[in-house]
């Protein structure tokens, strides 16, 4: 099984149209807390928050899996995993594959994206980039 890529606002569509998806942002506290959130009112929902890994040491997050299941989520819910990016959210999708979460999905480009030719994140592509809602923590 592999996951599968999901634009940022294929992933608002899903979150706003179907009771069963929720979006899981993997990123670290650190950038809940100042970069923001996004924000998903409108869905009548709230982003799941389970880093990936633990900041400050940037370890992988062995109770990941776990976190997951405490959060009340089964193998019926679609799982969108976000983070900055794209790349820690593929290797949590991953895992909860791999974990009995079969319809995990990847929100590619994350909340920030890739950095523009001045090195600014937010500006080309990712959820803040499509002018999806977001606030400040």
């Amino acid at each position: 099984m592999s996951v599968e890529d999901i634009n940022p606002r294929a992933a608002w569509d899903a979150l706003r149209q179907d009771a069963d998806a929720v979006l899981i942002d993997v990123r670290t506290d650190a950038e809940w807390n100042f970069v923001g959130l996004a924000e998903l009112a409108e869905a009548g929902k709230q982003p799941i928050l389970i880093p990936w890994q633990l900041y400050p040491s940037m370890q992988v997050n062995g109770a990941f899996a776990d976190h997951l299941r405490k959060a009340g989520l089964t193998p019926l819910n679609k799982l969108y995993f976000m983070c900055r990016s794209g790349a820690r959210s593929l290797a949590a999708a991953q895992a909860a594959q791999a974990a009995g979460f079969p319809n995990a999905f990847n929100v590619a480009d994350g909340f920030e994206g890739p950095p523009d030719i001045e090195g600014h994140r937010g500006q080309v592509a990712g959820w803040k980039a499509e002018g999806l809602p977001w606030r400040q923590r």
